[in-house]
């Protein structure tokens, strides 16, 4: 492997900065602690950027560094999205990355990510012919594991404490679009139901589904597309009374379901976008093979060809916030 320095990389022409959304303060035995904080890292042009930043929400076990860089070491979508003009604050979600966990104070610790479910979710056996973007070696899928931590045994709880830290972040940065990942997807809709004039739009990458679906040893997808309780009217006394209902704070919300041409997630983002469109958003498909971008799974985000795939989604951010007069 060629020493990074020597292999060259992306010239920093960017204003940066990090802070932390702090957890509530609680008493254990040892004192007083903060739980569950959540991690942010903000980039911005050396200029003028949009009004109206983007947060980057990662998925599963993985962490910020999701968008920041590729297995192969390329810079990820958030570099992208900066030269695109754009301010992004990415986050490690609670109990991921640089968001500090101990089961203790936070929430039991569910399962370490394994290299199997790695490969079963990210490179398919059933996929490899048509997963033609994933081009990445041994090493790289080393790379790709490095990051990856356990979730919360809670689904619905590790999704309402992202959810909340979320919509304090947006107090403090004003109306964003939310840019998720995969298992960062019901986050972002549960940001919008906690924050509903603060998101101006909402790019879903590949994001957990279909509705009311079951994850053995992960968790269910209770109120359709999340876990965690999720504001309807009329209210739903029970989660299954969630189907068909409107989501008050997803109302003519433009809402963009991204897929990759050789990912399962594909087949069922209809429904998807179908459950947000009965519920009020304003939802679509960006489907890549219909952009002529080909052979992505359910990485995309950091795939070989990542500098393309973001492509689409910038052209729809900028028109969504154009419509809507948020650009200059």
């Amino acid at each position: 492997m060629t020493a990074p320095h020597v292999a060259g990389g992306h010239r920093v022409t960017v204003r940066r900065g990090q802070f932390w959304v702090p957890g509530e303060r609680v008493r254990t035995e040892h004192g007083t602690v903060q739980r569950a904080p959540l991690f942010v890292q903000w980039e911005a042009p050396p200029g003028d950027a949009h009004p109206i930043p983007l947060v980057l929400v990662h998925g599963g076990g993985g962490q910020g560094t999701d968008w920041t860089g590729t297995p192969d070491g390329r810079p990820g979508w958030a570099t992208r999205f900066v030269e695109a003009g754009f301010a992004v604050y990415v986050v490690d979600r609670c109990g991921h990355g640089r968001s500090p966990y101990h089961p203790d104070v936070v929430a039991p610790m569910g399962a370490p990510f394994p290299y199997e479910a790695a490969r079963a979710l990210f490179l398919p056996e059933e996929a490899r012919d048509a997963q033609t973007q994933w081009t990445y070696g041994p090493e790289h899928v080393d790379q790709l594991l490095c990051p990856m931590g356990p979730l919360p045994a809670d689904l619905a709880e590790s999704q309402r404490l992202d959810a909340e830290r979320l919509g304090r972040l947006l107090d403090i940065v004003g109306e964003a679009v939310l840019v998720t990942h995969s298992a960062g997807g019901p986050v972002g809709w549960l940001t919008a139901d906690a924050r509903p004039d603060r998101v101006a739009a909402i790019a879903a990458v590949e994001p957990m589904g279909p509705p009311f679906a079951q994850f053995p040893g992960l968790g269910t997808l209770t109120w359709g597309l999340t876990s965690a309780e999720i504001t309807c009217d009329p209210p739903a006394g029970d989660p299954a009374e969630a189907d068909g209902r409107r989501i008050p704070a997803l109302a003519g919300k433009p809402v963009a379901v991204v897929t990759g041409g050789a990912s399962a997630f594909a087949g069922f983002a209809p429904r998807i976008v179908e459950f947000l469109n009965t519920a009020g958003a304003h939802a679509r498909q960006l489907h890549l093979p219909d952009f002529g971008i080909t052979g992505n799974g359910h990485g995309l985000i950091f795939e070989a060809n990542s500098d393309e795939t973001v492509k689409p989604v910038i052209d729809w951010i900028l028109a969504t916030l154009r419509t809507r007069g948020g650009t200059s």
